[in-house]
């Protein structure tokens, strides 16, 4: 694994160029593993609950987009393997508002499991009446994740064309332990892709201050 310095230098380099950031290993694989072993326990003891989309009053089930579990961190109330990932995302914060002076002021994340076969269809994290959130982030826990397994998280780009309309395309980041994507919330459609097996992770949005 990088040092703290290297890692958040590559992450705020490559928003920067690309609007996106892709880094493998940004936990070790011992807090990947105990983070994945507290989410399955979590889910074993039904603590994990199906998603919801929108926020507010629009809040809302909706099976037929996303079929994923969460359980939210509680920053008063974190265990230990769940206070250390926490504390290396408020370091990744506070480094990339030095860095690129995006203002980010909180920070809010959950566990997230999709059973074999579930999906979440093509989104943005921006609400449209809410442009709080500014960085979007994804860690992934699953250990010895093969890629004919499925699960992507495919995230949708445009690319240039000698001024022409951009043309669309997109990459697929497979949920290897360890493994970190963090992207501007209001440019990037994505969507997860179903897996063949159960897929942890955790998802995040750093925003800026209501």
């Amino acid at each position: 694994m990088l040092p703290a310095s290297d890692c958040f230098k590559s992450i705020a380099s490559g928003l920067q160029r690309d609007g996106y950031a892709l880094l493998p290993n940004f936990i070790t694989p011992l807090l990947s593993a105990e983070l994945a072993r507290e989410c399955n326990a979590q889910n074993l003891a039904s603590l994990l609950t199906p998603a919801f989309v929108g926020h507010g009053a629009q809040r809302q089930r909706a099976d037929l987009i996303r079929g994923d579990r969460t359980h939210w961190f509680d920053p008063l109330a974190m265990s230990v393997v769940q206070a250390e990932f926490w504390d290396r995302m408020q370091a990744l914060r506070r480094d990339i508002n030095q860095h690129l002076l995006l203002g980010l002021e909180t920070f809010e994340t959950h566990y997230a499991l999709y059973p074999p076969g579930s999906r979440y269809r093509r989104h943005r994290d921006r609400f449209r009446d809410d442009d709080l959130r500014v960085l979007s982030m994804v860690c992934y826990l699953n250990e010895g994740w093969l890629e004919h397994e499925g699960g992507a998280l495919r995230l949708y780009l445009h690319t240039p064309q000698n001024g022409a309309p951009a043309a669309e395309t997109f990459r697929d980041i497979f949920p290897h332990s360890g493994t970190l994507i963090v992207f501007l919330s209001a440019e990037f459609e994505h969507e997860v892709l179903p897996a063949t097996r159960d897929r942890f992770s955790i998802a995040g949005w750093f925003s800026r201050r209501a």
